[in-house]
């Protein structure tokens, strides 16, 4: 950047001769604000570098106590923004939790309904199964000796 730098210094003085030796003005005025401007962002740009070295704990050395006050105010600053954002989340987390374990309950006591229900529909299923086995037992699976028996005609009598 020096020699970007030491380019622009001959470049300035070379225009100055030639707007002297010409008497043509080459910057009027709001080309000076311009490059005033320029020259502004790029010194606020450099202490912003250097202060960010500050903050990243490089360079501290050739601070005062005085210039390292408000880089540890700025530090504490930072550090207390982290801890609350970190609150904020493990208070959502806790939050989604709580909300999670009472729609397990709800759904838990759902699961349990439904299961009692169907288990009591299975019970009278089973019962009315089993009365109907009972009736038909009694109906068609009488042993056999309490069987009613059609007539039939005696072959004996046919003989005679």
């Amino acid at each position: 950047m020096g020699g970007v730098f030491v380019d622009d210094c001959r470049l300035s003085k070379m225009l100055e001769k030639y707007q002297q030796n010409s008497g043509r003005r080459l910057w009027d005025a709001k080309h000076e604000n311009l490059s005033a401007e320029i020259d502004r962002v790029k010194k606020e740009n450099d202490n912003m570098q250097i202060e960010l070295r500050h903050l990243k704990g490089e360079d501290l050395n050739s601070l005062n106590p005085k210039e390292l006050i408000p880089i540890e105010e700025a530090l504490q600053n930072g550090l207390s923004n982290v801890r609350d954002k970190q609150m904020d989340f493990l208070k959502m987390l806790k939050k989604n939790e709580r909300l999670l374990e009472e729609e397990n309950k709800r759904l838990s006591y759902i699961l349990q309904h439904h299961q009692q229900l169907a288990m009591n529909g299975n019970v009278r299923e089973m019962e009315l199964g089993y009365h109907q086995k009972d009736r038909d037992f009694h109906h068609s699976q009488m042993p056999m000796a309490f069987r009613v028996q059609p007539i039939q005609p005696n072959l004996q009598q046919d003989k005679q």
